[in-house]
Order: structure tokens, then sequence, then C-alpha cells
């Protein structure tokens, strides 16, 4: 279990850097309503990649910005059931690592709520004249960690029961 907290703890210092670097080092462009006006680090395929600092008040795409204490206390329990649920699994099915990626990321965007008062994103693509939603690690790990629990139900066989 040990291991386990420090790769969190590896997730959240990384989230916690690369904000930090793009918040106070970065020459950024500044995202107005989603949209960036920069030029792109890489081009391949039609993809476009820059470094962009855009702001979040809300969650997942601005949704709910007015409600940023509900959603801070929806955040916090939120993160606080699925630690307490961590440490009291018998995992059988491999779940811990998906959970410790969304644990991670949701307490980094915790974090930067009370360091900044917004969640800080930056990474920016634009793919075949599409512009993503801005993004950052937090919400990386966030997204592979549904990904794998999802992948997780689907694929893991159920334990066979004997017959009761």
């Amino acid at each position: 279990m040990i291991g386990v907290i420090f790769f969190g703890m590896i997730l959240l210092f990384l989230d916690f850097l690369s904000k930090a670097y793009v918040f106070h080092l970065h020459p950024f462009n500044v995202c107005s309503a989603g949209i960036c006006s920069s030029e792109p680090l890489f081009s391949l395929f039609g993809i476009d990649f820059m470094i962009s600092f855009a702001t979040n008040r809300g969650a997942a795409w601005g949704l709910f910005a007015n409600f940023q204490t509900v959603l801070m206390t929806i955040r916090i329990l939120i993160v606080l059931g699925l630690l307490a649920y961590l440490f009291f699994i018998n995992d059988k099915r491999g779940a811990i690592i998906p959970l410790v990626l969304i644990i991670s990321g949701a307490a980094g965007n915790i974090v930067d709520f009370f360091l900044y008062g917004y969640v800080i994103d930056f990474f920016d693509f634009n793919l075949w004249g599409y512009a993503f939603p801005v993004f950052n690690l937090a919400d990386t790990w966030i997204t592979l960690g549904v990904i794998w629990l999802f992948l997780l139900t689907f694929f893991v066989k159920k334990e066979q029961t004997n017959g009761y």
C-alpha cells in the first residue's frame, strides 16, 4: 500500500509542478472562451499542439462554474469516498491503480482551486480544425483512470461462484 500512496503522490506532484510552471514561468498564450490564439509547438497529420493558459472555475468544460462552493464540496466528498474505498477494498480486479489515478487527478484540481481560485489548464490541441477543450495532467489522470475502470468492468472475468 505504501507503493500505491507513493505513486499517487508522484502523480499529484507532477500535476502541481506542470501547473506551477505554466502559471509562473511559461511565456503562455491566454485562452478566452476556449479559443486560444497561438502558434503550435508541433503539427502532425493535421493535429496542432500548443501550451496555452486557460482557467476553469467549473467542472469539465467549465460546467457549473457559478456553483463553485457546491462543486468543491462534491469533489472533496468524492475524493474522500474513493480514498476510503481504496483503503478498504480487497482488490481482485486490479482497480487500485485506476482509482489512484482518479484520486490524484481530482486532488490536483482541488489543490488548484485553493491555490489559485480556479483550475489551470494548458494542453491545447487543435484536431483537424476543431479546437479540443484545453486540459491539464490532472484531467488526464482522471480520464485514464475512468477508462481503465470501464475496461476492467467489461473485460475482466467475473469470479465464478460455487453454485450458491
